[in-house]
This record gives C-alpha cells, sequence and structure tokens, in this order.
C-alpha cells in the first residue's frame, strides 16, 4: 500500500514538473494505468451518460456500413448527429481520470467522423445526389451545433490567454469562433488577424516577452507599481494586431472574431463588434475600447473604413468602454450570429476566480447553488432597477451602480473551463507593466492549464469540425461577397 502511494505521488510530481503537452500526456497516461483509471475507460457502463443509447448507435452505424445501406446511414445520421448526445459531453465524463474518458465514447465520436466522410465521398446517384449531401451537412451542424473560443478580461494577467491560445493551435483545436474582453480581446484579436502559420512562428518569437522597451524594475514590496497607460497599450496593439477590419480579417483567416465593447453614455446598450456586425470598423480601435477600463483609461471612439477605403469616427457621438464590465462572456450572442452551443472559456478575470472558488467551498449540492445563482441574479436586477429610478439626480453613482450589477450579475463559466491554479491575484499586477519573467510565468500557466483540457476539447469538438470542414471543401464563407449581394438587393429593392 504504501510503495503504491508512492508511486502516485511521483506520477503527480511528473505531472506538475511537465514541460510540454506530449510530456504531461505520457505522464497523465501512466497515472491512470497505475490508478486503475485505464481499465475504467474500457469499461462502457456508467450512471454519468446513457451508454445503452451510445452502443446501439455504434452498433447500428457500423453494420449499416458493412451492409452498403448508404440512405439507411444518412437516416441515421439525421437521427442522431446532436451536441452532447446522451451525455457524452457532460464534464463527469471528464473528472475521474487524468487524460479521456470511456472509450466507448470515443468509438461513437469516431464511429459518427468516419460515417460523414464515408456520406461525403459518395459519388452521386438519383437516391443520394449532390444537393441532397450538401442540404444535410447543413442540417446536420445546425443541429449539433459549433464551438467558440470566450476569453475573459483579466488586466494585465491576459498574456494567460496567450499561453492559452498557444497551445490550442498547436493542437490543432483552435475553433473558428472566438471572443474576447478587455485584455482577452487583444489575444482574440491575435487569433483572429493571423493565420496559423504566422501564429506558429509569432508563438515562437519574444514578441509578447517584450512588449515595452524597457521591462520595469521591480519595485520594493508596498511601492505602486509602474502602470500600463494607453499610449504604451496602442503601441503594443500596433506591434502585432495589424491594421484591419473585422470583415478584412475574417477574409484571411476564416476566423470569426468578436470583441466585447461597453457604453460609456448611459441608455446605451453594450455592442459585440465583429464581421457580422461591424465589419468595416478597424479592430484596434475596438481592442483599445474594450481594454479601457472606467475610471483609469479613457473612453474611446471607435473608427472605422469608409466607401472609399479612408478611416472616419464609426458612431462619432458615442463613447465606449471595458467590454468585461457588462458581457465578459457573450455566450447568448455568439449563439444568435454563428450558431454556438458549445463554450471554452479562458477564465483569468481575477474576480470571476475568487467567485469561482467560493462557490468550490460552498457545501451544498450542485442544483442548490444553481437556483441560489439564479435567485441571485434576480435580486441583482430588481435592485439595480430600483437604484436606477432614485439615482437619475446622481448620474455617475448611478452608472457605477448599473456596472456593479452587470459585474455581480453575469456568468463565467462555460462547458469547458480553462483557469489559472492561482486564486490570490496581487491587486498591484492588474494594470501593472509586467516583466518579461512574469509575462512568461503567465503564458506558461495558460499552457499547462489548458494541458489537462485537451482531450475533452479534441473529443467534445471532432464532429462539429469535421462538418466545418466537409461544408468549407463545398460551399463559399466569402463575407465580402456576402455584402456585395446585399447591397445589390438592397438597391433593387429600393429602386
Amino acid at each position: 500500500m504504501l510503495s503504491l502511494k508512492a508511486s502516485h505521488s511521483r506520477l503527480d510530481r511528473e505531472l506538475r514538473r511537465a514541460t510540454s503537452y506530449e510530456e504531461w500526456k505520457e505522464s497523465a497516461l501512466a497515472h491512470d494505468e497505475a490508478t486503475g483509471m485505464d481499465k475504467w475507460k474500457l469499461e462502457p457502463t456508467s450512471n454519468q451518460y446513457d451508454y445503452a443509447n451510445i452502443q446501439y448507435r455504434v452498433d447500428e452505424l457500423r453494420k449499416l456500413r458493412a451492409n452498403h445501406d448508404d440512405v439507411g446511414l444518412l437516416f441515421a445520421l439525421n437521427e442522431g448527429i446532436h451536441g452532447n448526445q446522451g451525455g457524452i459531453g457532460s464534464a463527469a465524463m471528464y473528472e475521474k481520470a487524468k487524460i479521456g474518458t470511456k472509450k466507448l465514447i470515443t468509438d461513437y465520436v469516431d464511429e459518427v467522423v468516419d460515417a460523414l466522410h464515408h456520406i461525403e465521398t459518395l459519388p452521386e446517384t438519383e437516391e443520394l445526389n449532390h444537393e441532397d449531401k450538401i442540404d444535410f451537412f447543413h442540417r446536420a451542424r445546425l443541429c449539433f451545433g459549433r464551438s467558440a473560443l470566450m476569453m475573459s478580461g483579466a488586466g494585465s494577467l491576459g498574456h494567460f490567454h496567450h499561453g492559452v491560445g498557444k497551445t490550442l493551435i498547436e493542437q490543432d483545436l483552435l475553433p473558428d469562433v472566438i471572443s474576447g474582453s478587455s485584455a482577452g480581446s487583444v489575444f482574440a484579436s491575435l487569433l483572429g488577424t493571423h493565420t496559423t502559420d504566422e501564429l506558429l512562428e509569432l508563438f515562437e518569437t519574444d514578441l509578447f516577452q517584450s512588449p515595452f522597451d524597457e521591462q520595469p524594475r521591480q519595485q520594493p514590496w508596498g511601492l505602486v507599481r509602474p502602470q500600463v497607460d494607453p499610449d504604451q497599450l496602442k503601441l503594443m496593439l500596433e506591434r502585432f494586431i495589424p491594421d484591419m477590419t473585422f470583415q478584412e480579417a475574417y477574409e484571411k483567416t476564416g476566423r470569426s472574431i468578436s470583441v466585447t465593447i461597453a457604453p460609456h453614455e448611459e441608455h446605451q446598450t453594450s455592442r459585440l463588434m465583429n464581421a457580422v456586425t461591424s465589419p468595416n470598423v478597424y479592430i484596434r480601435s475596438a481592442v483599445m475600447a474594450s481594454c479601457a477600463v472606467p475610471g483609469v483609461f479613457p473612453p474611446v471612439m471607435l473608427m472605422a473604413k469608409n466607401v472609399y477605403g479612408e478611416p472616419q469616427p464609426y458612431l462619432p457621438n458615442r463613447r465606449w468602454v471595458d467590454g468585461a464590465v457588462t458581457d465578459d462572456l457573450p455566450a447568448k450572442r455568439l449563439s444568435r450570429l454563428y450558431a454556438v452551443n458549445h463554450y471554452i472559456v479562458s477564465q483569468a478575470n481575477p474576480l470571476s476566480l475568487a467567485m469561482l472558488s467560493t462557490d468550490k467551498l460552498i457545501p451544498l449540492p450542485s442544483g442548490t447553488k444553481s437556483v441560489m445563482r439564479h435567485a441571485t441574479r434576480e435580486m441583482l436586477k430588481t435592485s439595480e432597477q430600483f437604484s436606477r429610478k432614485y439615482l437619475r439626480q446622481i448620474p455617475s453613482a448611478g452608472q457605477a451602480m448599473s456596472m456593479f450589477y452587470s459585474v455581480m450579475a453575469q456568468d463565467y463559466t462555460g462547458d469547458i473551463n480553462i483557469a489559472p491554479s492561482f486564486n490570490f491575484v496581487d491587486p498591484q499586477k492588474l494594470l501593472a507593466q509586467l516583466s518579461a519573467k512574469e509575462i512568461e510565468e503567465l503564458v506558461s500557466e495558460g499552457e499547462r492549464s489548458t494541458w489537462p483540457q485537451i482531450e475533452r476539447i479534441r473529443i467534445s469538438t471532432k464532429i462539429g469540425r469535421t462538418l466545418d470542414n466537409i461544408l468549407d471543401n463545398h460551399t463559399n464563407h466569402n463575407i465580402k461577397k456576402f455584402y456585395k449581394k446585399r447591397t445589390r438587393s438592397t438597391k433593387q429593392a429600393n429602386t
């Protein structure tokens, strides 16, 4: 027994000391073997998912393919391509083992993917022509949904997102839909304005380890650290975010990036800036607005490209501030715009980390906690309406209270959550200039925090990524052409 515990402790140390995902994966597999979790993976039964239904689906798909019943296969796929089929995406299925989940789940996902590729490569017949297949793939993607990566606000801790994005790119798992708020918008824009090859090359440089010409000197305890100012932020953004609009970024990379901004004026609603809602807005100006912490940075006026290709103010009477204040993780808006129903969250918001840590310490069932969170949000909404009514004569106080309610009432989690191991954050670091070593540590923390989620992301998104790739091979997603067509149809309707 003592030798077994010693072996487990050694494997735990190896996991903590791993310097790459490959090294971590090897240690995780060894840990699962030592703890018997490899046998758990092979055993299909569990009360955490509908294993009988999944086994039936696997057997049916295999039988139809073996019998060359392509029409029957298409019918079976029509019935069964849904996100979280039988609970296979449940977090509980990925929390027991250090890496991976039940073999039956991976078998099911692989069988569906193979069947989709089989349908794609079938020759056209009277029973199944090209239009039938494309119609099926479109409906299948709508039913299954898409995945999105949402990067939270984090101040100077945003370099954590760099490590997350770097790992997802290296593992070829970066979703095509990406959102960012505040510091998260910086790294979302980086991912959305560079191709995969460009990103891999950038990640090999020290671009992010030296964001300023001079690294800040370490301050004695108790002294205020040098803070990042708007001019420094602007220079940093100019170093690695090209001068392009949301539309131009989409045309270059095929990734749909969204930046959350909040209104500085009262009685205005927050915005999600992207190639659909604001195609001609310059990304850098949207990121500057999203990073404009109220009371610290001045509000920002957005810039856009006009019909002649020249920069001009976008909504010149409006100013915008930090997007994390009102909508740190814009899940509902991404769902509406991009049919997203699966969310990977890179969470480094200090307030959110503190709230999530506190939630874990409360000794109550998850269902009870969910009811309490819902009740708290409803109370906050009522309190906000009350404060608006009685603070109309004090605009600054009313605005501050609205921000407070917005921050406290938000949901800061998704389906898969990637968060740093630390809970406490030195307040001096939140808006401070960080040293190269501190940045390197945050990037490393982002990578290490992503490794345990890699297999879950790979399995959960494999069907969706396959459907996206198939449709990309058969359709044209050029958003520029879409807007040209829309413009022509609008002119015809007006004549």
